[in-house]
């Protein structure tokens, strides 16, 4: 068995009275594909984002590569980072793209992939632009590392998206639900490289839809509903065996 690449014990996400994620916990090892399953307002990208401390967890614990992310109380009460520079170093590992792609609109495609390992990780420029036009070639970019975002399909824009987190050469990538603002002709495209990360054996915890890459591609599958997980386990013990009344209502509401 590889090493537990994230852990989350006991996680909690509350917005006011309302509780988001009710007491999550699941262990993602090393080169494993998790895909996380629910439907809309089941707390699935909240669950991402506070793994990557974009939210801050009301409860619970989140461990990265043995290390504990330490939180305190806050003069609010909330919890905040008690290590500031923990939380960068981790971000830095940790990389996630987003469903709306949020790349920088003044960019080209290149600068876009270069920004992070110039001015966090303090790679030197010229090896900077050789990695980003690398990775830009590796999701099929090279040619469009000129082009500004607005000039791009959406499905461009994704694999531009997905070259800017490979560049900071993460030790875990977090997809939310990366093919949900495409056209359906563009879903296949991105869906194409995400399946080839998988097969280089990288960590990965992809919230999605598109049922097919579930099945196919993951080691583990999570359903949450209500903020807790309803399901778990390998794709055939989720979709073939799985009893569980809600998993089967979304399965039948085509997984939207």
């Amino acid at each position: 068995m590889s090493k537990p690449a994230v852990v989350v014990e006991g996680l909690h996400k509350q917005y006011g009275s309302i509780e988001v994620i009710k007491g999550v916990s699941l262990t993602a090892h090393e080169h494993e594909v998790i895909s996380i399953l629910g439907s809309s307002g089941s707390g699935k990208s909240t669950l991402l984002r506070c793994i990557n401390l974009l939210e801050i967890p009301t409860r619970g614990e989140i461990t990265i590569h043995n290390e504990l992310i330490r939180l305190k109380a806050g003069r609010s009460g909330l919890r905040v980072p008690s290590d500031r520079k923990q939380v960068e170093r981790i971000r830095s590992r940790v990389a996630m793209v987003f469903q709306q792609f949020n790349l920088w609109s003044h960019m080209t495609v290149l600068q876009n992939v270069i920004e992070a390992p110039i001015h966090v990780l303090k790679v030197p420029k010229r090896q900077a632009i050789e990695e980003g036009e690398a990775f830009l070639e590796r999701v099929g970019m090279y040619d469009r590392r000129d082009y500004y975002p607005a000039h791009l399909s959406g499905g461009e824009q994704q694999r531009t998206a997905i070259a800017r987190a490979l560049a900071i050469n993460p030790s875990v990538m977090l997809f939310d639900e990366p093919t949900s603002a495409l056209d359906p002709e563009l879903v296949g495209e991105v869906l194409k490289v995400i399946r080839s990360l998988a097969e280089e054996g990288r960590t990965m915890l992809v919230v999605t839809h598109e049922m097919d890459f579930a099945r196919d591609v993951s080691h583990k599958v999570l359903f949450l509903h209500q903020g807790k997980i309803e399901s778990e386990g390998t794709p055939q013990a989720v979709f073939e065996e799985s009893t569980s009344a809600p998993f089967q209502q979304f399965l039948a509401r085509g997984a939207t």
